[in-house]
């Protein structure tokens, strides 16, 4: 019942927790004793081989160091979303590029506008960067609210923008380049790329050369997060392969007959290369960054102090107030903006892939600038004006998390028809199934003309498909505008009745009678033997000798082959695999989550038609 993209969601809806408790902790902690936060943060550490090694203070090594592996997996979620995802559809990716660019060039021109004339308008970087760890955990703490789609549209518009304002960083506030370790970070980096593209698949030889290029680019002056950002991309995703999930089953099997430790390690690697090495590392990787790495983040910089004489002087500096319009109102605007532009000029080609209510959330979240801001603010200014920025980039993050609760609630508000037309919008989702349904080839149960069709493939051997089964039964019950649609997926290396059993469904559906044998089938999933699907056939009042004869001359193999060609083609490898009107569902198949899903799909429907 649990899916990895369930627990990805559990983890950051969890995480988002545990940065809201830092965030609190360090400012409480850095106006009751701002000397022993400082104190502690600036404590020196170094790392030493021989005549070479890296010093930096605690607050460096969290923020060069352990955010390396938050970008890495935040660069590993936007590659499965370019190869699995939303993003696979190439002409997906031009508005959030299109939008991660603008949204950095408007906040810089207001913020340019309000510091015209003054000594600090070269603070300007300060103001364009959304901060990815809050963008993510405000989506997770409000993503309730919002559709599933908004948040592949925000993480590939936080990466563009975590690409540039790093390339900004690097030319324009650092004069101290080392040219010479530059070059040697794109040089073991362009080794990475070859070892990667010779197939090898160790994750200890790209784990110490990722270790060589973020050393170079930390001498070199850039910030080595990047390295994190890059090695995430260039991690290909893919679907489970049946026929690598039915080697691991048989390579069990000699395991299970003779447990050897020669064995064993065979069984381990056909296991890990059955699974794409994203979704492994994401895995791998995820909770610590969500629940340590971020959360050690947030308390290392949001520790600022906060009295009277500060607020009262960053209510009337350009500083404060240029960084906090930039991102709150820039940002939004630069969203929105852009998406209309460009839906407009492409005669609605290229549209956000969710509504413009949902579009204008994601523009206030984006104004949540921090991790970069910061960053910037550091090398830009000093003394009185490097505390006004801070607490403009404070004051953003607030304020854009207010305005965002503030636009859901409005859009909460909105008559049920505009509200989900707010939402969900009018593009189309991307179409998994790769054979449509056909009524007059496919079985179905339910109204033939339902705007919701449920497709699930399925193994009649398949305890789960035995489990959902009564769920499938209660969404028909519930829903009157469903229809739902079995297709075979024997899988005949863990379940050898199956391929018989989905042939003798099939010899029953030659007598008008698939959906009763379909569900003795599985009702009685522990005896599926011939002698068994005999006498399925005579308790359901078909012709014994008819079946028992189509059964032997396999009529149905033909129709089950056909079945699991399709299933292929869609990228099903295991059962069951439901589609929600063409839409893989990736969630689990309780009756909560398949009901939530066809809401949607109805939803969405409604929305789409006239």
């Amino acid at each position: 019942m649990r899916t990895p993209w369930r627990d990805f969601l559990r983890t950051e809806t969890g995480s988002a927790t545990f940065l809201l408790a830092a965030v609190l902790a360090a400012l409480a902690w850095a106006n009751i004793g701002p000397d022993s936060y400082e104190a502690f943060w600036g404590t020196p550490l170094s790392l030493e081989l021989g005549s070479h090694g890296v010093s930096l203070d605690l607050r460096e090594w969290v923020n060069n160091g352990l955010m390396t592996l938050f970008f890495f997996v935040v660069g590993l979620e936007a590659r499965r979303e370019f190869d699995m995802g939303e993003l696979r559809e190439r002409r997906r990716v031009t508005l959030p590029l299109l939008v991660g660019i603008a949204g950095m060039l408007v906040p810089v021109a207001i913020y340019l506008g309000i510091n015209s004339g003054h000594a600090s308008v070269h603070g300007w970087g300060a103001a364009m960067s959304t901060d990815t760890a809050f963008a993510l955990g405000m989506l997770a703490l409000i993503g309730s609210r919002l559709p599933a789609g908004l948040r592949p549209f925000i993480l590939t518009v936080t990466v563009v923008d975590d690409f540039v304002a790093l390339c900004v960083i690097a030319i324009a506030y650092n004069d101290r380049i080392s040219v010479a370790a530059l070059v040697v970070a794109l040089g073991i980096f362009g080794v990475i790329l070859l070892v990667r593209a010779a197939g090898v698949r160790r994750g200890p030889v790209y784990a110490l050369l990722a270790i060589a290029t973020w050393t170079a680019l930390l001498k070199s002056g850039v910030d080595p997060v990047v390295t994190g950002l890059a090695i995430g991309l260039l991690t290909n995703a893919y679907p489970a392969a049946r026929s690598d999930l039915e080697r691991a089953s048989f390579l069990f099997r000699l395991f299970r007959e003779q447990p050897t430790p020669e064995l064993e390690r065979s069984v381990r690697q056909g296991l890990a290369s059955a699974i794409s090495p994203n979704e492994r590392l994401q895995r791998m990787f995820h909770p610590w960054t969500s629940y340590v790495i971020v959360p050690l983040f947030a308390l290392a910089n949001t520790g600022i102090p906060i009295g009277s004489e500060q607020l009262s002087s960053a209510v009337h500096s350009p500083v404060t107030l240029g960084i906090l319009l930039g991102l709150v109102l820039g940002k939004p605007v630069a969203v929105l903006g852009t998406s209309w532009l460009a839906s407009r000029f492409s005669h609605g080609r290229t549209r956000p892939p969710v509504g413009w209510g949902a579009t204008a959330a994601g523009g206030t979240i984006a104004g949540v600038g921090f991790t970069v801001s910061l960053l910037i603010a550091t090398l830009a200014f000093n003394g009185d004006q490097l505390e006004e920025a801070k607490i403009g980039i404070l004051g953003a993050v607030v304020c854009a998390f207010a305005l965002t609760c503030a636009v859901t609630a409005v859009i909460g508000l909105l008559p049920r028809r505009t509200r989900i037309r707010a939402l969900l919008g009018a593009t189309e989702a991307i179409v998994d199934l790769a054979a449509p349904v056909d009524a007059e080839r496919d079985h179905i149960r339910g109204r033939p003309d339902a705007p919701v069709t449920v497709v699930e493939y399925g193994d009649f051997e398949c305890p789960y498909c035995g489990q959902a089964e009564p769920v499938v039964r209660a969404l028909l019950a519930d829903f009157g505008d469903v229809r739902y649609v079995w297709r075979h997926l024997p899988l005949t290396d863990v379940h050898p009745h199956a391929q018989l059993a989905a042939e003798a469904a099939e010899a029953a559906a030659a007598q008008g009678a698939f959906w009763p044998m379909h569900d003795l089938l599985l009702e009685r999933q522990d005896a599926l033997r011939a002698s068994d699907l005999v006498g399925y056939a005579a308790e359901i009042g078909l012709d014994a000798q008819r079946f028992q004869q189509d059964l032997r001359n396999r009529i149905g193999s033909g129709r089950v082959a056909e079945d699991v060609e399709s299933a292929d083609l869609s990228g099903v490898s295991g059962t069951p695999t439901f589609f929600i009107n063409g839409v893989r569902h990736h969630g689990a198949y309780d009756i909560t989550h398949l009901a939530n899903a066809v809401r949607t799909a109805r939803q969405r429907v409604a929305v789409q038609r006239p």
